[in-house]
């Protein structure tokens, strides 16, 4: 089995900003109100139609936890690499 690294921002203070960012853009994109990233989750579990737990999901399958993690982070890699093109095209 995999050992699980929890990623980490090269700088950690920039997490909670990441954070915030991350739940802003699902928002956008899914129409939702969500206040933060547990919240962000669970929408994003509803729209794809798995069954998210607050309390645990031991028993979710890892393609479920995949289609939540891929379509949260697919859409912060988006936005951080239009930004980065849009600052270097500034320069």
């Amino acid at each position: 089995m995999a050992r699980r690294k929890k990623r980490q921002p090269l700088v950690p203070e920039a997490r909670q900003e990441l954070d915030q960012l991350q739940v802003k853009l699902i928002n956008q994109a899914l129409g939702t109100q969500a206040k933060n990233p547990e919240e962000m989750k669970m929408e994003m579990a509803k729209q794809l139609g798995i069954l998210y737990n607050q309390q645990g999901n031991e028993d979710m399958k890892a393609k479920d936890a995949g289609k939540i993690g891929g379509a949260i982070g697919g859409q912060l890699v988006k936005k951080l690499v239009q930004m980065s093109l849009d600052a270097l095209s500034r320069r």
